[in-house]
Protein backbone atom coordinates (compact mmCIF):
# COMPACT_ATOMS: atom_id res chain seq x y z
CA UNK A 1 0.00 0.00 0.00
CA UNK A 2 2.39 2.25 -0.85
CA UNK A 3 1.11 6.47 -1.63
CA UNK A 4 1.10 7.38 -5.61
CA UNK A 5 3.01 10.55 -4.46
CA UNK A 6 5.38 11.84 -1.42
CA UNK A 7 2.82 15.01 -1.12
CA UNK A 8 0.90 14.50 1.96
CA UNK A 9 -2.32 15.99 2.04
CA UNK A 10 -3.37 14.99 5.49
CA UNK A 11 -0.85 15.21 8.81
CA UNK A 12 -2.25 13.30 11.72
CA UNK A 13 -0.08 13.61 15.11
CA UNK A 14 -0.23 11.24 18.17
CA UNK A 15 0.58 12.65 21.24
CA UNK A 16 0.31 11.10 24.97
CA UNK A 17 -0.23 14.47 25.90
CA UNK A 18 -3.70 14.03 24.33
CA UNK A 19 -4.49 10.92 26.16
CA UNK A 20 -8.35 11.30 27.53
CA UNK A 21 -8.27 11.17 31.18
CA UNK A 22 -11.66 10.18 31.66
CA UNK A 23 -12.94 7.18 33.56
CA UNK A 24 -9.14 7.14 34.52
CA UNK A 25 -8.43 7.40 30.67
CA UNK A 26 -10.12 3.83 30.91
CA UNK A 27 -12.80 4.01 27.64
CA UNK A 28 -15.84 1.82 28.37
CA UNK A 29 -16.59 0.73 25.02
CA UNK A 30 -19.46 1.16 22.50
CA UNK A 31 -23.32 0.25 22.67
CA UNK A 32 -26.90 0.59 21.62
CA UNK A 33 -30.06 1.15 23.34
CA UNK A 34 -32.34 -1.75 22.42
CA UNK A 35 -35.36 -0.03 22.58
CA UNK A 36 -37.09 0.15 19.95
CA UNK A 37 -35.76 -2.69 17.71
CA UNK A 38 -35.86 -4.98 20.55
CA UNK A 39 -39.12 -5.19 21.14
CA UNK A 40 -40.13 -4.90 17.24
CA UNK A 41 -37.89 -8.17 16.29
CA UNK A 42 -37.78 -10.39 19.58
CA UNK A 43 -40.51 -11.83 19.02
CA UNK A 44 -38.17 -14.00 16.68
CA UNK A 45 -35.72 -15.94 18.33
CA UNK A 46 -33.79 -16.31 14.91
CA UNK A 47 -33.92 -12.76 14.21
CA UNK A 48 -32.81 -11.86 18.09
CA UNK A 49 -29.77 -14.52 17.36
CA UNK A 50 -28.78 -13.06 14.33
CA UNK A 51 -28.41 -9.40 15.77
CA UNK A 52 -26.77 -10.58 18.78
CA UNK A 53 -24.05 -12.04 16.61
CA UNK A 54 -24.01 -9.24 14.12
CA UNK A 55 -24.13 -6.58 16.42
CA UNK A 56 -22.64 -7.65 19.57
CA UNK A 57 -20.50 -11.25 18.64
CA UNK A 58 -16.85 -11.39 17.70
CA UNK A 59 -17.59 -11.69 14.02
CA UNK A 60 -19.29 -8.46 13.83
CA UNK A 61 -19.67 -4.74 15.87
CA UNK A 62 -18.39 -6.35 18.95
CA UNK A 63 -20.80 -3.62 20.80
CA UNK A 64 -20.53 -4.14 24.69
CA UNK A 65 -23.15 -1.95 26.23
CA UNK A 66 -26.81 -2.69 26.21
CA UNK A 67 -29.25 0.35 27.28
CA UNK A 68 -32.15 -1.89 28.05
CA UNK A 69 -35.89 0.62 28.38
CA UNK A 70 -37.72 -0.36 31.04
CA UNK A 71 -41.17 0.46 29.35
CA UNK A 72 -43.77 2.24 31.55
CA UNK A 73 -46.89 0.27 29.69
CA UNK A 74 -49.48 2.91 28.38
CA UNK A 75 -52.99 2.87 29.02
CA UNK A 76 -54.04 -0.52 27.54
CA UNK A 77 -57.43 1.96 26.07
CA UNK A 78 -54.68 3.83 24.65
CA UNK A 79 -53.94 3.44 20.12
CA UNK A 80 -52.33 6.62 19.81
CA UNK A 81 -48.73 4.95 19.28
CA UNK A 82 -48.37 4.52 15.31
CA UNK A 83 -44.74 3.45 15.08
CA UNK A 84 -44.29 -0.35 14.89
CA UNK A 85 -41.79 -0.79 17.62
CA UNK A 86 -41.69 2.10 20.29
CA UNK A 87 -45.04 0.66 22.24
CA UNK A 88 -43.01 -0.71 24.75
CA UNK A 89 -44.64 -2.85 27.10
CA UNK A 90 -44.62 -2.21 30.93
CA UNK A 91 -44.09 -4.75 33.75
CA UNK A 92 -46.92 -4.32 35.81
CA UNK A 93 -51.10 -5.04 35.56
CA UNK A 94 -52.88 -1.74 36.67
CA UNK A 95 -56.64 -3.19 38.73
CA UNK A 96 -58.78 0.41 38.52
CA UNK A 97 -60.95 -0.98 40.95
CA UNK A 98 -58.80 -1.56 43.74
CA UNK A 99 -55.60 0.79 42.75
CA UNK A 100 -53.27 -1.90 42.68
CA UNK A 101 -50.87 -3.71 40.81
CA UNK A 102 -49.42 -6.79 39.88
CA UNK A 103 -46.27 -7.96 37.88
CA UNK A 104 -46.25 -9.56 34.51
CA UNK A 105 -42.72 -10.72 34.22
CA UNK A 106 -43.20 -11.96 30.49
CA UNK A 107 -45.01 -8.96 29.11
CA UNK A 108 -41.80 -7.37 27.78
CA UNK A 109 -40.80 -10.76 26.69
CA UNK A 110 -39.20 -9.61 23.22
CA UNK A 111 -36.97 -7.02 24.01
CA UNK A 112 -35.80 -9.45 27.06
CA UNK A 113 -35.04 -12.32 24.71
CA UNK A 114 -32.63 -9.76 22.65
CA UNK A 115 -31.02 -8.60 25.75
CA UNK A 116 -30.41 -12.05 26.62
CA UNK A 117 -28.52 -13.17 23.65
CA UNK A 118 -27.40 -9.84 23.24
CA UNK A 119 -25.47 -10.21 26.60
CA UNK A 120 -24.50 -14.01 25.86
CA UNK A 121 -22.72 -12.60 22.65
CA UNK A 122 -20.75 -9.70 24.19
CA UNK A 123 -19.37 -11.97 26.84
CA UNK A 124 -16.67 -10.78 29.52
CA UNK A 125 -17.29 -7.43 28.15
CA UNK A 126 -20.85 -7.37 28.02
CA UNK A 127 -22.49 -3.77 30.30
CA UNK A 128 -25.94 -3.35 30.96
CA UNK A 129 -27.82 -0.08 32.03
CA UNK A 130 -31.70 -0.19 32.30
CA UNK A 131 -33.26 3.43 31.47
CA UNK A 132 -36.70 4.85 31.80
CA UNK A 133 -39.00 7.08 29.39
CA UNK A 134 -41.83 7.31 31.58
CA UNK A 135 -43.57 6.32 34.52
CA UNK A 136 -46.66 3.66 34.00
CA UNK A 137 -49.30 5.39 33.07
CA UNK A 138 -51.33 5.29 36.31
CA UNK A 139 -47.98 6.88 38.20
CA UNK A 140 -48.44 10.10 35.81
CA UNK A 141 -50.89 13.00 36.03
CA UNK A 142 -52.07 12.71 32.15
CA UNK A 143 -52.91 8.89 32.70
CA UNK A 144 -50.98 8.45 29.55
CA UNK A 145 -47.07 7.40 29.24
CA UNK A 146 -46.31 9.59 26.53
CA UNK A 147 -45.93 12.41 28.90
CA UNK A 148 -48.52 15.45 30.53
CA UNK A 149 -51.14 17.35 28.70
CA UNK A 150 -48.59 20.03 28.86
CA UNK A 151 -45.41 19.35 28.16
CA UNK A 152 -43.36 22.03 29.67
CA UNK A 153 -44.79 19.97 33.44
CA UNK A 154 -43.67 17.17 35.26
CA UNK A 155 -45.78 14.25 34.52
CA UNK A 156 -44.72 11.82 37.72
CA UNK A 157 -47.78 12.48 40.24
CA UNK A 158 -45.42 13.71 43.04
CA UNK A 159 -46.92 10.63 45.54
CA UNK A 160 -46.00 7.94 43.25
CA UNK A 161 -42.10 9.12 43.12
CA UNK A 162 -41.39 6.34 46.16
CA UNK A 163 -43.59 3.89 43.42
CA UNK A 164 -42.02 4.66 40.61
CA UNK A 165 -38.18 4.38 41.96
CA UNK A 166 -39.50 1.06 43.33
CA UNK A 167 -40.76 -0.14 39.54
CA UNK A 168 -37.00 0.36 38.13
CA UNK A 169 -35.16 -1.08 41.39
CA UNK A 170 -37.55 -4.37 41.07
CA UNK A 171 -37.14 -4.72 37.18
CA UNK A 172 -33.97 -4.52 37.41
CA UNK A 173 -33.26 -7.06 40.30
CA UNK A 174 -35.29 -9.43 38.31
CA UNK A 175 -32.87 -9.05 35.30
CA UNK A 176 -30.22 -8.89 37.35
CA UNK A 177 -30.98 -12.03 39.69
CA UNK A 178 -34.02 -14.03 38.20
CA UNK A 179 -32.13 -13.86 34.19
CA UNK A 180 -28.56 -13.94 35.51
CA UNK A 181 -27.73 -10.91 33.51
CA UNK A 182 -25.55 -8.21 35.50
CA UNK A 183 -26.93 -4.83 35.17
CA UNK A 184 -23.81 -2.35 36.03
CA UNK A 185 -26.07 1.14 35.90
CA UNK A 186 -29.68 2.51 35.95
CA UNK A 187 -30.88 6.18 34.34
CA UNK A 188 -34.35 6.86 35.30
CA UNK A 189 -34.75 9.75 33.40
CA UNK A 190 -34.67 10.29 29.43
CA UNK A 191 -34.24 13.51 28.20
CA UNK A 192 -36.07 15.38 30.98
CA UNK A 193 -35.89 18.84 30.60
CA UNK A 194 -37.75 19.29 27.50
CA UNK A 195 -41.03 19.91 25.97
CA UNK A 196 -41.23 16.44 24.10
CA UNK A 197 -43.15 14.54 25.77
CA UNK A 198 -46.55 15.24 25.27
CA UNK A 199 -49.94 12.95 26.05
CA UNK A 200 -51.58 11.19 23.41
CA UNK A 201 -48.84 11.66 21.00
CA UNK A 202 -47.87 9.26 17.78
CA UNK A 203 -44.22 8.84 18.96
CA UNK A 204 -42.84 7.21 22.24
CA UNK A 205 -43.15 6.99 25.91
CA UNK A 206 -41.75 10.08 27.57
CA UNK A 207 -41.58 12.39 30.63
CA UNK A 208 -40.57 15.84 31.55
CA UNK A 209 -38.87 16.08 34.93
CA UNK A 210 -38.23 20.37 35.70
CA UNK A 211 -34.11 21.09 36.32
CA UNK A 212 -33.54 20.99 39.91
CA UNK A 213 -35.50 19.87 42.70
CA UNK A 214 -37.88 17.53 40.59
CA UNK A 215 -34.67 15.80 39.02
CA UNK A 216 -33.11 15.77 42.36
CA UNK A 217 -35.84 13.72 43.79
CA UNK A 218 -36.10 11.19 41.47
CA UNK A 219 -32.28 10.23 41.79
CA UNK A 220 -32.58 10.61 45.52
CA UNK A 221 -34.98 7.80 45.66
CA UNK A 222 -33.63 5.77 42.54
CA UNK A 223 -30.70 5.37 44.77
CA UNK A 224 -32.68 4.35 47.90
CA UNK A 225 -34.51 1.44 46.41
CA UNK A 226 -31.61 0.19 44.57
CA UNK A 227 -29.66 -0.10 47.68
CA UNK A 228 -32.98 -1.36 49.53
CA UNK A 229 -33.06 -4.35 46.85
CA UNK A 230 -29.43 -4.95 46.91
CA UNK A 231 -28.47 -3.39 43.63
CA UNK A 232 -26.24 -0.45 45.81
CA UNK A 233 -23.39 -1.88 42.97
CA UNK A 234 -25.33 -0.35 40.49
CA UNK A 235 -24.09 3.03 39.39
CA UNK A 236 -26.67 6.19 39.27
CA UNK A 237 -26.62 8.07 36.06
CA UNK A 238 -27.84 11.52 35.49
CA UNK A 239 -30.80 13.00 33.77
CA UNK A 240 -29.73 12.11 29.83
CA UNK A 241 -30.24 15.24 28.34
CA UNK A 242 -30.91 15.91 25.07
CA UNK A 243 -27.69 18.13 24.65
CA UNK A 244 -24.09 18.80 26.41
CA UNK A 245 -25.99 22.39 27.21
CA UNK A 246 -28.80 20.78 28.91
CA UNK A 247 -27.15 18.58 30.74
CA UNK A 248 -24.77 21.20 32.17
CA UNK A 249 -27.72 22.69 33.21
CA UNK A 250 -29.32 19.82 35.16
CA UNK A 251 -25.78 19.17 36.70
CA UNK A 252 -25.64 22.66 37.94
CA UNK A 253 -29.08 22.27 39.01
CA UNK A 254 -28.73 19.21 41.17
CA UNK A 255 -28.85 19.88 44.99
CA UNK A 256 -25.59 18.56 46.95
CA UNK A 257 -27.88 15.19 48.30
CA UNK A 258 -27.82 13.78 44.49
CA UNK A 259 -24.96 14.70 43.45
CA UNK A 260 -23.27 12.94 45.89
CA UNK A 261 -25.00 9.77 44.70
CA UNK A 262 -24.51 10.07 41.23
CA UNK A 263 -21.73 8.16 39.66
CA UNK A 264 -21.89 9.13 36.02
CA UNK A 265 -23.08 11.79 33.98
CA UNK A 266 -24.59 11.01 30.62
CA UNK A 267 -25.34 13.23 27.23
CA UNK A 268 -27.18 13.03 24.00
CA UNK A 269 -25.61 15.20 21.23
CA UNK A 270 -28.56 15.62 18.80
CA UNK A 271 -27.57 19.46 19.98
CA UNK A 272 -23.84 20.01 20.35
CA UNK A 273 -24.37 23.00 21.86
CA UNK A 274 -21.54 23.31 25.32
CA UNK A 275 -20.53 20.02 24.55
CA UNK A 276 -16.53 21.19 25.01
CA UNK A 277 -17.96 23.15 28.17
CA UNK A 278 -19.43 19.63 29.43
CA UNK A 279 -16.32 17.93 28.88
CA UNK A 280 -14.63 20.64 30.77
CA UNK A 281 -16.82 20.24 33.57
CA UNK A 282 -16.24 16.66 33.67
CA UNK A 283 -12.53 17.41 33.98
CA UNK A 284 -12.84 19.30 36.91
CA UNK A 285 -16.02 17.95 38.88
CA UNK A 286 -13.94 14.63 38.38
CA UNK A 287 -16.80 12.71 37.40
CA UNK A 288 -17.51 10.05 34.20
CA UNK A 289 -18.74 10.50 31.45
CA UNK A 290 -20.66 9.23 28.56
CA UNK A 291 -22.36 9.78 25.29
CA UNK A 292 -25.13 7.54 25.51
CA UNK A 293 -27.87 8.54 22.70
CA UNK A 294 -27.38 9.71 19.02
CA UNK A 295 -28.25 9.36 15.72
CA UNK A 296 -29.16 10.77 12.58
CA UNK A 297 -29.79 10.82 8.48
CA UNK A 298 -27.14 12.90 7.42
CA UNK A 299 -24.86 12.27 4.28
CA UNK A 300 -20.77 13.18 4.17
CA UNK A 301 -18.28 12.76 1.39
CA UNK A 302 -18.22 13.11 -2.20
CA UNK A 303 -20.45 12.03 -4.49
CA UNK A 304 -20.00 9.00 -1.99
CA UNK A 305 -22.78 6.71 -2.70
CA UNK A 306 -23.83 3.95 -0.41
CA UNK A 307 -20.67 5.27 2.18
CA UNK A 308 -22.29 8.49 2.39
CA UNK A 309 -24.29 7.65 5.58
CA UNK A 310 -21.01 5.73 7.05
CA UNK A 311 -18.70 8.79 6.71
CA UNK A 312 -21.19 11.18 8.15
CA UNK A 313 -21.97 8.56 11.06
CA UNK A 314 -17.57 8.32 11.11
CA UNK A 315 -17.74 12.20 11.32
CA UNK A 316 -20.35 11.97 14.38
CA UNK A 317 -18.12 9.63 16.24
CA UNK A 318 -15.02 11.71 15.71
CA UNK A 319 -16.30 15.04 16.45
CA UNK A 320 -18.22 13.76 19.46
CA UNK A 321 -15.29 12.06 21.35
CA UNK A 322 -12.80 14.45 20.60
CA UNK A 323 -14.65 17.29 21.83
CA UNK A 324 -16.43 15.55 24.78
CA UNK A 325 -14.03 13.27 25.50
CA UNK A 326 -16.79 10.41 27.06
CA UNK A 327 -15.71 6.86 28.39
CA UNK A 328 -18.54 5.43 26.32
CA UNK A 329 -20.19 6.03 22.76
CA UNK A 330 -23.65 4.61 22.99
CA UNK A 331 -25.77 5.16 19.42
CA UNK A 332 -29.43 5.36 19.70
CA UNK A 333 -31.19 2.26 17.91
CA UNK A 334 -28.79 0.53 15.51
CA UNK A 335 -32.24 -1.20 13.52
CA UNK A 336 -34.43 2.09 12.97
CA UNK A 337 -36.08 0.50 10.19
CA UNK A 338 -38.41 -2.69 9.47
CA UNK A 339 -39.61 -4.63 6.24
CA UNK A 340 -42.87 -6.57 7.26
CA UNK A 341 -45.91 -6.98 4.76
CA UNK A 342 -48.13 -7.10 8.34
CA UNK A 343 -46.55 -4.85 10.29
CA UNK A 344 -47.38 -4.91 13.88
CA UNK A 345 -50.10 -3.34 16.36
CA UNK A 346 -51.82 -2.68 13.19
CA UNK A 347 -49.53 -0.18 12.11
CA UNK A 348 -47.25 -0.53 8.93
CA UNK A 349 -43.46 -0.83 8.73
CA UNK A 350 -41.65 2.02 6.79
CA UNK A 351 -39.69 -0.81 4.39
CA UNK A 352 -36.42 -0.78 3.06
CA UNK A 353 -34.58 2.52 3.37
CA UNK A 354 -32.69 4.18 0.39
CA UNK A 355 -28.73 3.08 1.21
CA UNK A 356 -27.88 5.71 -1.24
CA UNK A 357 -29.07 8.86 0.53
CA UNK A 358 -28.78 9.40 4.82
CA UNK A 359 -31.52 7.21 7.41
CA UNK A 360 -31.53 6.56 10.81
CA UNK A 361 -29.73 2.85 12.04
CA UNK A 362 -27.03 0.97 10.61
CA UNK A 363 -29.31 -1.87 9.08
CA UNK A 364 -32.57 -3.17 8.62
CA UNK A 365 -34.79 -5.90 9.92
CA UNK A 366 -36.59 -7.99 6.80
CA UNK A 367 -39.40 -9.97 8.64
CA UNK A 368 -40.69 -11.06 5.73
CA UNK A 369 -37.68 -13.25 4.66
CA UNK A 370 -36.16 -13.51 8.61
CA UNK A 371 -33.13 -11.78 8.15
CA UNK A 372 -31.02 -8.76 8.81
CA UNK A 373 -29.94 -6.61 6.18
CA UNK A 374 -26.51 -4.68 6.44
CA UNK A 375 -25.14 -1.23 5.18
CA UNK A 376 -22.18 0.19 4.95
CA UNK A 377 -23.19 2.74 7.77
CA UNK A 378 -22.80 -0.64 9.55
CA UNK A 379 -19.31 -1.63 8.43
CA UNK A 380 -18.34 2.17 8.70
CA UNK A 381 -19.42 1.71 12.46
CA UNK A 382 -17.54 -1.21 13.03
CA UNK A 383 -14.14 0.14 11.99
CA UNK A 384 -14.22 2.18 14.81
CA UNK A 385 -15.97 -0.28 17.28
CA UNK A 386 -13.88 -3.87 16.64
CA UNK A 387 -10.79 -1.90 17.17
CA UNK A 388 -10.70 0.45 19.48
CA UNK A 389 -11.83 -1.75 22.64
CA UNK A 390 -12.74 -1.79 26.41
CA UNK A 391 -9.95 -0.94 28.70
CA UNK A 392 -8.20 1.01 25.69
CA UNK A 393 -7.36 5.22 26.45
CA UNK A 394 -8.59 7.37 23.74
CA UNK A 395 -6.04 9.37 22.23
CA UNK A 396 -7.34 12.89 20.67
CA UNK A 397 -5.82 13.78 17.20
CA UNK A 398 -8.09 16.07 15.74
CA UNK A 399 -9.86 16.30 12.65
CA UNK A 400 -10.96 13.55 10.93
CA UNK A 401 -9.02 11.04 13.03
CA UNK A 402 -9.21 9.26 16.02
CA UNK A 403 -6.89 7.04 17.74
CA UNK A 404 -6.79 4.76 21.11
CA UNK A 405 -3.88 2.72 22.49
CA UNK A 406 -3.70 -1.26 24.11
CA UNK A 407 -1.21 -1.10 27.06
CA UNK A 408 -1.33 -4.98 27.24
CA UNK A 409 -1.29 -5.46 23.68
CA UNK A 410 1.00 -2.33 23.14
CA UNK A 411 -1.14 -2.10 20.09
CA UNK A 412 -2.51 2.18 18.45
CA UNK A 413 -5.34 1.71 16.65
CA UNK A 414 -5.84 5.24 14.56
CA UNK A 415 -9.02 5.44 12.56
CA UNK A 416 -8.72 7.74 9.59
CA UNK A 417 -12.01 9.13 7.17
CA UNK A 418 -11.26 10.41 4.01
CA UNK A 419 -14.69 12.76 2.49
CA UNK A 420 -12.88 13.55 -0.75
CA UNK A 421 -14.02 11.46 -3.61
CA UNK A 422 -9.86 11.79 -4.16
CA UNK A 423 -7.07 9.44 -2.87
CA UNK A 424 -5.22 11.31 -0.03
CA UNK A 425 -1.79 10.02 1.19
CA UNK A 426 -1.71 10.53 4.81
CA UNK A 427 1.74 10.97 6.90
CA UNK A 428 0.75 9.46 10.53
CA UNK A 429 3.52 11.18 12.93
CA UNK A 430 4.54 9.08 15.99
CA UNK A 431 7.55 11.42 17.00
CA UNK A 432 6.30 12.11 20.03
CA UNK A 433 5.49 8.14 21.04
CA UNK A 434 8.57 6.52 22.83
CA UNK A 435 9.21 3.40 21.07
CA UNK A 436 7.03 2.14 17.76
CA UNK A 437 7.62 -1.45 16.39
CA UNK A 438 7.46 -1.78 12.57
CA UNK A 439 4.28 -3.41 11.55
CA UNK A 440 0.96 -1.59 10.47
CA UNK A 441 -2.47 -3.83 9.98
CA UNK A 442 -4.89 -1.78 7.54
CA UNK A 443 -8.46 -2.45 7.31
CA UNK A 444 -10.59 -0.61 5.17
CA UNK A 445 -14.43 -0.11 4.48
CA UNK A 446 -15.23 1.95 1.14
CA UNK A 447 -17.89 1.50 -2.05
CA UNK A 448 -20.44 0.13 -1.87
CA UNK A 449 -22.41 -2.89 -0.32
CA UNK A 450 -22.47 -4.97 -3.80
CA UNK A 451 -19.20 -4.81 -4.87
CA UNK A 452 -17.50 -2.56 -1.89
CA UNK A 453 -14.69 -3.12 1.00
CA UNK A 454 -16.00 -3.89 4.05
CA UNK A 455 -13.55 -4.64 6.64
CA UNK A 456 -11.23 -5.68 4.05
CA UNK A 457 -7.53 -6.79 5.49
CA UNK A 458 -5.11 -4.80 2.87
CA UNK A 459 -1.48 -5.61 2.96
CA UNK A 460 0.27 -4.94 5.94
CA UNK A 461 2.73 -1.35 5.54
CA UNK A 462 5.59 -0.60 7.66
CA UNK A 463 6.61 1.95 10.42
CA UNK A 464 10.12 3.18 12.04
CA UNK A 465 10.43 5.61 14.76
CA UNK A 466 8.46 8.21 13.44
CA UNK A 467 5.44 7.22 11.86
CA UNK A 468 4.48 6.35 8.69
CA UNK A 469 3.04 7.27 5.63
CA UNK A 470 0.02 5.53 3.87
CA UNK A 471 -2.89 5.78 1.18
CA UNK A 472 -6.34 6.82 1.84
CA UNK A 473 -8.64 5.76 -0.97
CA UNK A 474 -11.37 8.51 -2.02
CA UNK A 475 -15.59 8.13 0.27
CA UNK A 476 -13.64 5.60 2.67
CA UNK A 477 -12.57 4.63 6.40
CA UNK A 478 -9.39 2.98 7.11
CA UNK A 479 -7.93 1.44 10.65
CA UNK A 480 -4.37 1.32 10.78
CA UNK A 481 -3.26 -0.37 13.85
CA UNK A 482 0.40 -0.40 14.68
CA UNK A 483 2.20 -3.08 16.95
CA UNK A 484 5.21 -2.56 19.53
CA UNK A 485 3.70 0.76 20.89
CA UNK A 486 4.82 2.13 24.06
CA UNK A 487 3.73 5.44 24.72
CA UNK A 488 5.95 7.20 26.99
CA UNK A 489 8.02 6.31 30.39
Amino acid sequence: MSPKNTECSMNIVISPLNASKTNGGKFQGWGTSLCWWANRLGYSDELARQSAELFFGRDGLRLNIMRYNIGGGDDPAHNHITRTDSAVPGWLVYDRETGSYTYDYNADHRQLNVLKRAAEAAGKDAYVEVFSNSPPYFMTESGCSSGNADPNKDNLKPECLTEFAEYLAHTAKYINDEMGIKVNSVSPMNEPNTDFWWANNWKQEGCHFDAGKSQSDIILETAKAFAVCGLDDVEIVGSDETSPQKQITAYNSYTDKARAVIDRISTHTYDTAGISELGALAKSEGFNLWMSEVDGGGTAGENAGEMGSALWFGEKIIFDINALSPSAWVMWQIIDTHISAEGMNGNADKGMVDISGGFWGTAVADHDNGKIILTQKYYGFGQFTRYIRPGDTIIHCGGDSLAAYNSDTRELAVVVLNKSAEDKTCNFDLSQVKSVGKTVRVIRTSGGTENGEKWAELDNISACESGFTAELKGNSITTFIIDGVTLND
